[in-house]
């Protein structure tokens, strides 16, 4: 399990070290930074699938995803003593994530392409250092793998071993040298990311294609946007989950039945409701109803991930919803960890105890966590040097 998140210099998260739990929620106002969070989670799981360097320069390179404030911020610009103004810069332009768990932990610091290199791509930030190390401390005697440049070593049996000092800036350790014999620990590091899974676009539209028909095929992992809607159901279904869908969607739906109707191969969702002669077809259920479903599929996967993160799931579910749908993830979070990103009081409410909760404030444009009211109350965290 994930017990830390670290991000500093991404956007408005200046600096800042989340603690983590089983079930996590994350609250805020808009432009709190939430957003910010859960796209510096996608982009650890990017690192993994070789991605991370084009989701950001889709972003518009470093130049737009970059803390615009100040690298200090003073006491007295806090206090409004003083305007809060640029200072002379004394470390490098750098954006670092990492996280921290019991047993692998990673961070990356990229930075920005030497400004004499000529390259057209010069929205491409460059990863400059990456570290692996065991337990929650970077401490050098826990460090595993050490990346520096294209310069890249491996704690062995007597001291550190060269894999290679030929890294491209584009690409990172964990996907380029992951080698069971000489770096077993970045296979185990490259699977767990890509491992994570991420609903953010789960689609309700007119058109969304969980709306129709399709060729069904034994999905474990619902897909990001939901399009494989009637497969992922019948699946949880055969493997033995028939009954807790089943609750789930009575629960919310007043005593009403999902099935899944199979035509010629073809899977279609089909819900039962209580006074009906007939039933609603994907076509026609409301756009809640739909993203209900899909929210179930997700959390009641017959292959849980080790960390699945939900963005505002509550959008276009109706209050009454809310209730059901912290049930499905209070079952959820004792097979995987989950972090869920929310406007929505009432589903933290509807939670309750034993969550960890983040909440999310922002002073000055930059994000702080409001229980954090001086750095002992940060977990504890340590940037690798560079």
């Amino acid at each position: 399990m994930l017990t830390t998140l670290a991000v500093q210099g991404y956007r408005s998260l200046r600096d800042v070290v989340v603690p983590l739990g089983q079930l996590t929620v994350v609250t805020g106002a808009n432009g709190s930074g939430k957003s910010s969070l859960y796209r510096a989670l996608r982009l650890l799981a990017d690192t993994a699938r070789g991605t991370a360097i084009g989701a950001l320069a889709a972003e518009g390179g470093l130049g737009s995803t970059m803390w615009a404030g100040p690298e200090h911020l003073s006491g007295a610009m806090r206090r409004g003593d003083v305007p809060v103004q640029g200072t002379r810069r004394t470390g490098p332009v750098r954006l670092q994530v990492g996280f921290a768990s019991e047993e692998l932990s990673y961070a990356m610091d990229l930075g920005l392409p030497r400004p004499d290199a000529g390259s057209r791509f010069a929205l491409d930030p460059e990863i400059k250092a990456e570290t692996v190390w065991a337990g929650p401390l970077a401490r050098p005697g826990a460090q595993l793998v050490r990346r520096h440049g294209p310069l890249v070593k491996a704690r062995g049996d007597e001291g550190w071993d060269e894999l290679t000092r030929a890294l491209t800036p584009a690409d990172s350790c964990v996907t380029s040298l992951a080698d069971p014999t000489r770096a077993p620990e970045l296979v185990t590091l490259r699977e767990s990311l890509r491992g994570w899974r991420f609903y953010d676009h789960l689609r309700t539209d007119a058109g969304a294609p969980a709306r129709a028909a399709a060729v069904g095929t034994r999905t474990p992992a619902l897909a990001a946007d939901g399009s494989d809607l009637p497969s992922a159901l019948a699946t949880i279904e055969e493997v033995g989950r028939a009954d807790l869908l089943q609750h789930a969607i009575a629960e919310a739906f007043g005593g009403s039945r999902l099935e899944i109707e199979v035509t010629g191969g073809r899977f279609s969702v089909q819900l039962h409701q209580p006074g009906m002669l007939r039933a609603l077809r994907a076509p026609e259920l409301s756009d809640g109803t739909l993203r209900y479903l899909m929210l179930a599929a997700a959390l009641l996967s017959p292959r849980p991930p080790q960390l699945l993160v939900l963005n505002e799931p509550e959008t276009s579910l109706h209050p009454e919803l809310l209730t059901p749908l912290a049930h499905l993830m209070q079952r959820a979070a004792q097979e995987t960890q989950l972090v869920v990103v929310t406007h929505a009081a009432a589903l933290q409410e509807a939670l309750g105890t034993g969550v960890e909760h983040v909440h999310l404030v922002k002073e000055l444009g930059e994000t702080q966590i409001e229980s954090q009211e001086g750095p002992l109350d940060r977990p504890a965290w340590v940037w690798p040097s560079r």
